[in-house]
């Protein structure tokens, strides 16, 4: 019988082969020949014997079958790879074993027979070999742990029918015997006798595969090698261990019974599912020593509560020493020990209590924010917890809010506040009742524990102080209708004397009246009219007309209140229209709206009714009112109404009758927005002015005269002259600053400028024209010279002035430009002169010459009046009539009445 071997892969062996003929074909050297006699047919992965390598080549690193069909392991076993059939030919195949390092290799050859034949060497008795059926015999085999020996100790014989005609030799191998533990079984060659060396420890090898194999003296693997498991038998040599040497554990002090506090656990090395492995848990001893307190499961190893006496401010922590023991907890067998300490957390299973339950304590009337007392508690729960803090209540006493209580979070004492003023002579003590009780809830699991609120009672005392008059109400109201007789008396202010509930012996006196409307009563402090009232002046607020009033006790002290005096309105005013004048642009605008305002109550007020009763029969002709609601009214006029000023008399009446008439000025006017016609209207005239504001406007015309006739004189002077003298343009205008270096700038009155580069070394000219008016088109005069430009005028490394710019045989002539041609010649060059100015000595632009300024707004619209003004008016006083709004005020206010 044949035992089954494992499949090893038969990729890439014809490409080793080549590879290993290649390498080591120089060096190759046989080793005996090895017979292996099989059936006719044979499976797959079926073994065929095996061959001793280590004989022929011990350092072999490379096991090699030069046939695809055989396959040879590292213990030189020899596997079929697939189903072989043997025929009547021998057949045979070469084992290829090769040292890579030292590059070496040696073969073995391998001959496959049929198993009938003659063995006259091994077997007198027969000459002739009969197939029969083969078998081992060994019987299941198992050795004691840890034994005791004599050593070596003798396990089992192997035995194999082929003993019966060959001369066997029998070899093992495997874990104990080739394989690390080494040499820890041997067998007998020549019987079959198995033996151990030395004790084995289970926990370390629990059983060893040893195959065992019987083959002739020749190298003939008589049978198939044998797999022989020896099973080692547990021994209850290992005491069981905890995972943990202490435990850790928190439980609640108001926990119920029954709750798991922690699970603690065990293991053991010998074999499961055994006495020696099955575990039971105990407490060996608790401490301090309250019996029953805990329990623990003696499989699964859970501690839980057995006892409700479990309290936090009698024992905060217990030390428990488990036990564990194997053999399910017979006294025979092996224990191990742990510690387990449970801390009892706390809960707030106990309530704050008042050491007294009343307190006294006294306070002065009046006085407010001041501590009056303070009340310590206990509290058994652990301090610092919200499980001790304090909440403390007022529960009676304090309904009108005088009172306040905190805790001081030091001491979780409760401190008791006034916050507002007690009065004597209202309550001359107050009892309290105060409430304390944690941050947290009380615990509801503990039924015997009383879970009411604890109170105590606190007495207040208010001392009685002297004081002054009270104004309570503070602001005391009165009614008078408006425009009373001077002279109306109307009760006033009233205060008392809280001592008297009196107001005997108090005197009154005003301390601020708006209008000065009222006079007051010194001893009774009613009140009388000085002035007629007036519910529509600008002091009142909502018909309200407030006095602040002073009462005085016999011994000086004092209080203040207020007398708010309502006005009831009256009917006194009639609606008024608020325009006067109005523009109405035709034919754009059909009509206009009017409204009317009345500054009495709503009452007599809206709707308005508007009309025109004294309006002439041409008024009524052209104008019509309609209404647009409760305070305004539209007039339109007709459309064969003429462009005039109109006068229309309008009359307003409220919802009493109370009505006025006023005269409203309706410009009709031809234009597009009424601000057109209002700007014409006052230019046109009726404004007559006083003699100082004609004396105005004419010293202001003789300035801007002379101012014009200056500059005029100035162009013609720079016509008759080719050129301007430095000096003569200093002696003008006064420098008023430099703006960097070397860079000056002067402007004289004849419209040229005059400007000098002193470190650039290069001069730059320009001359700029004067503009005048001439047959009603705006010109400038520029010089234009004969054979010289601009451009020549650039000099380099030569300073150049105005005069330089104008040779000998350059000619001026008198050319008109328009501004457009003027404006397109100046604007490029003066561009590129400023480029020049900002160059330094190297050309390189420098910041130093010409500064940027920032944009500082939009010019004025009044135009400049410096001396290089390119426009100069020559005539007219036309601006007169246009001036700005401010000069039109200014003209009205000169008016003659």
């Amino acid at each position: 019988m044949a035992a089954a071997g494992p499949p090893t892969s038969l990729r890439g062996a014809p490409c080793r082969l080549l590879l290993t003929l290649l390498v080591f074909g120089f060096a190759c050297e046989a080793c005996k020949k090895v017979v292996f006699n099989m059936p006719s047919k044979l499976e797959a992965d079926k073994m065929v014997g095996r061959v001793n390598l280590k004989e022929c080549l011990r350092s072999a690193d490379l096991i090699q079958s030069s046939d695809p069909d055989f396959r040879v392991l590292d213990d030189g076993s020899v596997y079929t790879a697939r189903t072989i059939v043997l025929s009547d030919e021998k057949r045979s195949f070469t084992i290829w074993l090769s040292d890579m390092k030292k590059q070496i290799q040696k073969e073995i050859a391998v001959f496959l027979e049929h198993q009938t034949k003659v063995l006259s060497k091994r077997h007198t008795k027969e000459t002739v070999l009969r197939r029969s059926k083969r078998r081992w015999a060994p019987i299941p085999c198992s050795m004691q742990e840890n034994s005791l020996g004599p050593f070596p100790l003798f396990l089992q014989q192997v035995q194999s029918d082929a003993a019966q005609n060959y001369t066997v030799f029998y070899s093992i191998s495997g874990r104990g015997v080739d394989q690390e533990p080494l040499n820890l079984f041997f067998i007998e060659k020549n019987t079959g006798n198995l033996y151990c060396t030395q004790p084995v420890d289970r926990e370390e090898y629990d059983i060893f595969d040893l195959i065992a194999y019987a083959s002739t003296e020749d190298g003939y693997s008589a049978d198939l090698p044998l797999p022989l498991p020896i099973r080692v038998e547990d021994e209850n040599d290992n005491h069981p261990i905890f995972t943990e040497t202490t435990y850790n554990f928190e439980v609640s002090e108001s926990s119920r019974l029954g709750v798991t506090v922690g699970v603690v656990c065990a293991t053991d090395r010998d074999e499961p599912d055994t006495m020696h492995t099955r575990l039971k848990y105990s407490i060996l001893e608790q401490t301090p020593r309250s019996p029953g307190l805990f329990s623990v499961h003696p499989s699964t190893g859970v501690i839980t509560i057995a006892s409700q006496y479990l309290d936090r401010e009698v024992v905060d922590k217990y030390t428990l020493i488990m036990k564990v023991q194997d053999m399910d907890g017979q006294f025979f067998g092996l224990t191990g020990t742990s510690t387990c300490i449970i801390t009892v957390q706390d809960s707030n299973d106990h309530a704050p209590s008042f050491r007294q339950n009343a307190y006294k304590v006294s306070v002065e009337e009046n006085a407010f924010n001041v501590e009056i007392l303070r009340i310590p508690i206990e509290d058994k729960d652990l301090i610092n917890t919200a499980n001790w803090r304090a909440n403390f209540t007022i529960l009676k006493g304090n309904e009108n809010g005088h009172f306040k209580i905190s805790t001081d979070e030091k001491t979780n004492e409760g401190i008791l506040y006034v916050v507002k003023p007690l009065n004597y002579e209202e309550n001359h003590q107050v009892v309290l009742e105060i409430g304390v009780s944690n941050e947290a809830p009380f615990t509801k699991d503990l039924p015997f524990r009383v879970t009411s609120m604890n109170t105590a009672l606190v007495t207040v005392l208010v001392k009685d102080q002297d004081e002054g008059p009270e104004c309570n109400p503070t602001a005391q109201y009165v009614w008078i209708k408006e425009n009373s007789a001077v002279g109306s008396k109307i009760n006033g202010y009233k205060a008392y004397d809280p001592e008297t509930k009196s107001s005997n012996g108090l005197r009154y006196k005003k301390l601020y009246d708006p209008e000065g409307w009222i006079t007051i009563d010194e001893k009774s402090g009613s009140i009388k009219t000085s002035k007629i009232l007036d519910r529509e002046a600008a002091t009142s607020r909502n018909d309200l007309y407030n006095i602040t009033v002073l009462a005085i006790g016999q011994d000086g002290r004092s209080c203040t209140g207020t007398l708010v005096i309502s006005i009831e309105d009256v009917n006194d005013n009639a609606p008024e229209i608020r325009q006067n004048y109005l523009v109405i642009c035709k034919p754009k605008m059909a009509y206009t709206d009017i409204a009317a305002v009345d500054p009495d109550d709503l009452i007599h007020g809206a709707p308005f009714y508007f009309s025109m009763p004294n309006a002439s029969p041409e008024i009524n002709r052209i104008w019509t009112l309609s209404k647009v609601n409760d305070t305004a009214a539209r007039l339109s006029y007709r459309k064969n109404a003429e462009f005039q000023e109109y006068n229309i008399p309008i009359t307003v009446k409220d919802r009493e009758g109370q009505s006025a008439t006023k005269t409203l000025r309706v410009n009709l006017c031809d234009c597009t927005h009424p601000s057109q016609c209002v700007a014409t209207s006052r230019s046109a005239g009726g404004i007559s002015l006083g003699k100082w504001a004609i004396l105005a406007i004419l010293l202001g015309v003789a300035l801007l005269s002379s101012v014009l006739l200056t500059l005029v004189c100035g162009v013609v002077g720079a016509r008759k002259k080719k050129g301007v003298p430095e000096d003569l343009a200093q002696q003008n205008l006064i420098i008023s600053n430099t703006e960097a270096p070397g860079d000056d700038k002067v402007c004289s009155a004849n419209g040229f400028m005059t400007q000098t580069i002193n470190h650039s070394g290069q001069g730059i000219c320009n001359t700029v024209g004067s503009g005048i008016k001439n047959g009603g088109q705006e010109t400038i005069e520029m010089m234009k010279g004969g054979h010289q430009t601009l451009e020549s005028c650039r000099g380099h490394h030569h300073s150049h002035t105005l005069d330089s710019c104008r040779g000998g045989h350059m000619e001026m002539d008198n050319s008109r430009y328009n501004y457009s041609d003027w404006h397109s010649f100046t604007q490029s060059r003066l561009r590129e002169k400023l480029d020049l100015c900002n160059q330094n000595e190297d050309h390189v632009p420098s910041q130093d010459y010409v500064l940027t300024y920032n944009y500082e707004g939009r010019g004025s619209p009044v135009g400049s009046v410096g001396c290089c003004s390119e426009k100069q008016e020559e005539d007219g006083l036309d601006f007169l009539n246009h001036l700005e709004a401010k000069f039109t005020a200014l003209a009205e206010t000169c008016t003659k009445r």
